[in-house]
């Protein structure tokens, strides 16, 4: 069962990232990538994969502070083998907030495939920004 992620963030919608646990500075993700979301190699695009990186290791800092938002302040990304799952499966990425400041976020995050192998690991310092109201994406 997921987790709402707090706030509307298309890109992580488009992508199908799915929150599934938010707690005491750490969180978990799954995604299941599809055709669209593999490289040439037909493994899932390192783009996708450091897009869950940044997401699990940003919602393991917001874990904390769920009324802020994070911005990234850098990332630091690390490929260990490719990260293919069979069809119908899910990458899983598990984030870990290492220290916080007031108003900074040192964070660990992994990615794992189906068998249970790192795939990737990432470090990334986030900044702790007050959320703004939201409004409907402009379509023209």
């Amino acid at each position: 069962m997921s987790i709402p992620f707090g706030a509307l963030i298309p890109f992580v919608e488009h992508l199908g990232f799915t929150l599934e646990k938010f707690e005491g500075g750490q969180s978990e993700l799954l995604f299941a990538p599809l055709a669209q979301h593999l490289n040439s190699f037909e493994v899932t695009h390192g783009g996708a994969v450091m897009t869950l990186l940044d997401v699990v290791m940003a919602t393991a800092a917001r874990s904390m502070e769920p009324n802020m938002g994070v911005v990234t302040i850098e990332m630091k990304t690390s490929f260990l083998r490719p990260a293919k799952v069979p069809a119908g499966l899910a990458l899983r990425a598990a984030g870990q907030l290492l220290h916080r400041t007031r108003s900074m976020a040192f964070t660990d995050g992994k990615v794992f495939d189906a068998t249970g192998q790192l795939c990737a690991h990432a470090t990334g310092t986030f900044k702790y920004v007050a959320r703004r109201a939201s409004s409907a994406p402009a379509t023209d």
